[in-house]
């Protein structure tokens, strides 16, 4: 087998894991079209790398201080990240201002504003934003020096923060590592909440962006909470009483479901 199919396969089981919680071994070997025991193999080379927990017959990714790699968590929920950048396109108009942060959910809302939107301002520390905006008509991007996360092609911690501090945009529009139950926003790592608070601080509408996986994430850095956005895009079920603090708070919560031809329905909560 050439080495390539096999990280392929790897990374698969690493996206199946994030959406499912848990499988077990012939739950994987099903979804890939492969042997139990090739998967076997597999899970028991993911759990020596400390990337997936295996018990009671089950595998389960470990609770990192890293996100997984960049590949796996493009094909995480494709389908309703590809909705979400729909329904944030319909918030952005022609010609404006506008912060990109990091992540594939933030990379798909790129793809469909180079797609629709024309005369943009972009500022953003994700190259892989910069890659999609390439054929945007009539569009001007910066993008934040500093060191290179290369798993991720992006640039966080101070570099970032000093580079936002420089912008005033009409829109900010990022997203997170998790949202508790109670709806607190939560990071993989200090850096993460710095690069995203100083994103936040350049604009005057901040929108969060989240697939449905996010919701219920334990990861050990938070700041702010849900309702402290302008407008969050997600197909999550909030809770009613996120929902509720939202609403109050004046957060628009727009949640995203396929129509009858897979297009994004606006559904707005609050």
């Amino acid at each position: 087998m050439r080495r390539s199919d096999l990280n392929r396969r790897r990374d698969e089981i690493i996206a199946l894991l994030c959406e499912a919680d848990a499988l077990s071994a012939a739950d994987l070997a099903r979804h890939l079209g492969v042997s139990v025991q090739t998967i076997r193999t597999d899970l028991r080379d993911l759990d020596e790398a400390a990337l997936v927990h295996r018990r009671n017959g089950v595998a389960r990714l470990r609770q990192q201080s890293e996100n997984i790699g960049y590949a796996p968590r493009i094909s995480v929920a494709r389908a309703e990240k590809h909705q979400i950048a729909i329904a944030t396109r319909d918030l952005v108009p022609d010609g404006a201002r506008v912060a990109l942060g990091t992540g594939t959910t933030v990379e798909a809302c790129a793809r469909m504003l180079a797609a629709s939107r024309t005369g943009l301002f972009v500022a953003t520390n994700n190259i892989h934003a910069v890659v999609a905006l390439q054929g945007a008509p009539e569009v001007e991007v910066a993008l934040a020096g500093g060191a290179v996360r290369l798993r991720d092609l992006d640039m966080i911690g101070a570099a970032s923060a000093a580079f936002f501090a420089n912008y005033r945009v009409d829109l900010a529009i990022f997203s997170c590592g998790g949202l508790s139950r109670e709806g607190e926003i939560l990071d993989y790592n200090a850096d993460e909440v710095v690069a995203r608070l100083a994103l936040g601080d350049c604009a005057r509408c901040r929108i969060l962006v989240m697939d449905q996986a996010k919701l219920g994430r334990d990861l050990p850095f938070r700041k702010d909470r849900i309702w402290d956005y302008d407008a969050v895009v997600t197909g999550a079920e909030l809770p009613p009483e996120l929902q509720s603090r939202c609403q109050d708070a004046g957060c628009e919560v727009i949640k995203v479901n396929a129509g009858p031809e897979g297009v994004a329905a606006r559904e707005p909560l609050s």
